[in-house]
């Protein structure tokens, strides 16, 4: 049977995400992002230098008459996500000023463990028009494990490459929603809160991985879902407003993603890789004893490849990573930091980048041995 025969994936749930999440499986979910009411009614109407109103989160599913009625119900949904999440999975929740601190509270106090704080500064925000305080540029995404201590997907490497190779941040320049991907009617938005589609490729593609089962408990205009499907993951979607499961079913019937393949769609963890000695690529004829290596590609730090593996620097004998500390003065990682000299086009690229090549070799012939053994077979 399919592990998740017993799931309703890939399906907009109609009803109360507390009713609907009593009836998902214990321990069934992979990742739990979740966008839920704010609680940001404004007291006052909201008008433009040009005398245009400002359509303002007005929406019935936003009010709460207090603070401790707001608290109990958000207690209660991230007690049912809490139940629903397998041992190893994630939430994120997303909100601004007016709740996001109150829900940080929470999660700790039901024992969730927080992983980071994001902050999406929005390129294009809507402006202060009253002038009286400054002007609302973010938003906070607080991201937590079930379980402290437990295994957890990071895709560090995807999330990197996102970010044309540098590390990814806790600060996320994205812009709003608008322009064609905001749905309207009529003109007017669909959906007050309706998040970028770029927003949640971060947060999936960061946390998750193809298979995977996401939950988002305020479906809304389904923007979790589309990305899911591009994605490949699998989804749940929980939504209460019959106009607002409409709207989400039209717009992931209408995506068509590129056909699966581990190629395009996975980006490899090099930590659960098997390890490769450094020494392999000097055994492999790779790198030649007396060969520079320059570390972070400066000519003026130099050591030197010796025959057994080990490096020599400014007299010392040491791994990469040994010599690499010492120059540095901090833990740092030898495949990363030390370059070495392309003989074909004299340019300077990471050791990681022969070891990679290696690794490459090493599988395929793994996969044609297993080829023949097959055609013996």
């Amino acid at each position: 049977m399919h592990p998740n025969a017993e799931l309703p994936v890939d399906q907009i749930l109609p009803g109360d995400c507390l009713e609907v999440m009593a009836n998902l499986p214990a321990e069934s979910i992979d990742l739990v992002f979740a966008d839920p009411p704010y609680n940001l009614q404004l007291h006052q109407e909201l008008w433009r230098p040009n005398q245009t109103r400002v359509a303002a989160v007005d929406d019935a599913w936003d009010r709460f008459p207090d603070f401790s009625d707001y608290d109990r119900f958000t207690r209660q949904w991230l007690a049912a996500c809490q139940r629903v999440l397998k041992p190893n999975g994630t939430l994120w929740v997303i909100g601004t000023y007016h709740n996001i601190h109150r829900v940080g509270a929470l999660l700790q106090e039901l024992g969730y463990w927080i992983l980071n704080s994001i902050v999406w500064i929005k390129d294009n925000p809507m402006p202060n028009f009253r002038g009286v305080r400054f002007t609302n540029a973010h938003e906070t995404l607080i991201w937590a494990q079930k379980k402290r201590g437990a295994p957890y997907t990071f895709n560090y490497q995807a999330m990197k490459a996102l970010n044309d190779g540098l590390q990814m941040r806790s600060d996320w320049r994205l812009p709003i929603c608008n322009g064609g991907e905001r749905l309207r009617i009529n003109g007017e938005k669909a959906h007050s809160t309706q998040k970028p589609e770029a927003l949640l490729y971060y947060v999936l593609q960061a946390s998750s991985n193809p298979g995977d089962i996401v939950l988002d408990p305020f479906f809304g205009t389904g923007t979790t879902g589309v990305v899911a499907r591009r994605l490949h993951r699998r989804w749940i979607g929980i939504e209460r407003e019959s106009s607002y499961i409409e709207l989400a079913a039209r717009r992931i019937a209408a995506v068509e993603p590129v056909p699966y393949d581990p190629q395009y769609f996975d980006t490899p963890d090099r930590r659960k890789q098997p390890r490769l000695p450094f020494g392999l690529l000097v055994a492999s004829n790779l790198l030649q004893p007396g060969e520079p290596l320059y570390f972070m590609g400066d000519p003026a730090l130099v050591a030197r490849v010796l025959a057994d593996g080990a490096l020599e620097y400014d007299g010392q004998r040491g791994s990469i990573h040994a010599i690499a500390r010492q120059i540095r003065q901090a833990p740092c990682n030898g495949w990363e930091l030390w370059y070495y000299r392309d003989h074909a086009t004299g340019d300077l690229y990471p050791l990681d980048r022969l070891r990679q090549a290696l690794r490459a070799q090493n599988r395929d012939l793994e996969n044609r041995r297993g080829t023949l053994d097959e055609h013996n077979l």
